[in-house]
């Protein structure tokens, strides 16, 4: 029992030590940052000749000049500003959506493989067959085509008066990532050992109270860094949401890049924003995945 105890502690202590590691490192990116701004923008009365100096360098370099244009003049940066905005949109109501229909098509095949043994014809096993093999058509046609083209399908053929291209954007990913969310989820519910049924069955649940109750929560702590990194995936495959016209934020930075001819610096600039998001989340995933560890223990 201490053995136990002293190792929980012990993982508490690295996960607190390595968050303090991260917090220290942020401290000091943001201390540098605050400085370089100080130097560089922040109004002097009288500086001395060298900020003077650093000052005049750099408002005449190049990389200055190529910075304004393409951001500060006619406040370009806002494309990629609300940009970054309908991207976090999309992304988040898909990833509902997503989870929602992975779930429902998770539990249909799920069931069907679990009681097609035990329902012995008749009606019930007719329309769980009917839905298994619905969904089983949505996975191979969703997971067999590129998102891309479903989103065009989308926008162009099936929702080709309607002008909302948030709303298209939110279905196309969102009926694309709940085909991988499903699987993921089925993945969870079949890895939980079959005594786990049985256990439910003699405390007297039925199939459904036995789902709800015992397999699927412990299904979903086993599948949550999977569905995490689902999302991560969806943030960057938003990115083809400009097919259809919608200012996400890659469509921003193509905005600004034919503005001003200059394709490096906005494009550039949009790459390190998707790499600093990507980093975040995937630092947060880790801490989850860490978490459930320690709690397994």
């Amino acid at each position: 029992m201490s053995n136990s105890t002293s190792v929980k502690q012990a993982g508490k202590n690295s996960n607190s030590a390595k968050i303090i590691k991260v917090l220290i490192i942020a401290g000091i990116c943001a201390v540098i940052v605050f400085a370089a701004y100080a130097l560089l923008f922040m109004p002097l009365g009288n500086p001395p000749a060298w900020i003077a100096s650093v000052r005049q360098a750099f408002f005449a370099s190049a990389f200055w000049i190529d910075f304004e244009n393409n951001f500060i003049t006619d406040d370009r940066y806002m494309y990629i500003v609300k940009g970054l905005g309908v991207t976090f949109e999309v992304t988040f109501f898909a990833v509902l959506l997503g989870i929602v229909l992975g779930v429902i098509v998770a539990l249909v095949r799920s069931s069907y493989d679990t009681l097609k043994e035990e329902l012995k014809g008749g009606f019930g096993k007719a329309v769980l067959y009917f839905f298994y093999k619905l969904c089983g058509i949505y996975l191979t046609v969703i997971r067999g085509t590129p998102v891309v083209v479903q989103l065009m399908i989308i926008y162009f053929v099936i929702f080709a008066s309607s002008n909302n291209k948030i709303l298209v954007a939110v279905l196309a990913f969102g009926i694309n990532s709940g085909a991988y969310v499903a699987e993921i989820i089925r993945g969870g519910i079949m890895s939980v050992d079959k005594g786990q049924f049985e256990a439910g069955r003699s405390l007297g649940f039925g199939y459904v109270r036995t789902m709800a109750f015992i397999i699927v929560p412990q299904a979903f702590k086993t599948v949550l860094p999977a569905l995490a990194n689902e999302f991560i995936v969806l943030i960057k495959e938003t990115s083809v949401s400009g097919y259809v016209g919608l200012q996400e934020l890659t469509k921003g930075g193509d905005i600004i890049r034919s503005r001003t001819y200059s394709a490096f610096m906005p494009l550039i600039a949009v790459a390190i924003i998707y790499l600093v998001i990507v980093m975040f989340f995937s630092w947060l995933v880790s801490l989850l995945e860490r978490r459930l560890k320690n709690s397994e223990r």
